[in-house]
């Protein structure tokens, strides 16, 4: 798929999710968060790697608080100015921890402890087009792929249902996901058979 094909797909997706209404989206991102709550990785999980939501953004502060109540090492993606990508940075109280980041999203200031991406064992991803086989189509800007292309973390990307597409573009650094929640399904990537298919 070609440069003009990819601008053309991500085009189509904001519109899908700019269509939405605001009671639309919170009940979208209950119904996520639920799903969610459902899977092995999440109740296995102990260190978790979540994310401030952008406005066409599943919200799940909801499982951040519950992580954090539980005791989990929560971690957020944080901007390094000296390497120009994204890491992994814990918080423990989100109040305190999180500021303006470099595209206006909230995320852990540089006081926070870096996490590598070996210590994630849940990794959940936003994104704006997803298929039921795990390929994701990101903003262009490629920080979801560097951050989690080494880490062993359960990669379940987060999305509406407008965003499931039946194909996407994929480049051989595309990093995959084993499993896209919905707010209405759970699709594992068929080539994820060690994981337990969900519904």
């Amino acid at each position: 798929m070609s440069d003009a094909e990819k601008a053309a797909v991500r085009a189509l997706l904001r519109g899908r999710m700019a269509a939405l209404d605001p009671a639309s989206r919170t009940e979208a991102s209950a119904r996520i968060a639920s799903r969610v709550r459902t899977l092995p990785a999440w109740r296995a999980s102990r260190c978790v790697l979540l994310f401030m939501p952008l406005r066409d953004e599943p919200d799940l502060s909801e499982l951040l608080t519950e992580a954090l109540s539980s005791g989990r090492c929560v971690a957020l993606p944080a901007f390094s100015p000296g390497s120009g990508t994204y890491g992994a940075r814990q918080i423990r109280d989100p109040h305190r921890d999180l500021v303006a980041g470099r595209f206006g999203i909230r995320e852990p200031s540089l006081d926070c402890p870096s996490v590598s991406p070996a210590a994630l064992d849940l990794a959940l991803v936003p994104g704006l087009g997803f298929t039921r086989n795990g390929l994701r189509l990101g903003r262009g800007g490629g920080f979801y792929d560097r951050l989690l292309r080494d880490t062993p973390a359960v990669r379940c990307g987060v999305c509406r249902d407008e965003q499931v597409l039946d194909r996407l573009p994929a480049a051989p650094h595309d990093v995959t996901l084993q499993v896209v929640v919905t707010p209405s399904a759970t699709h594992w990537a068929a080539d994820q058979p060690e994981i337990p298919h969900g519904s």
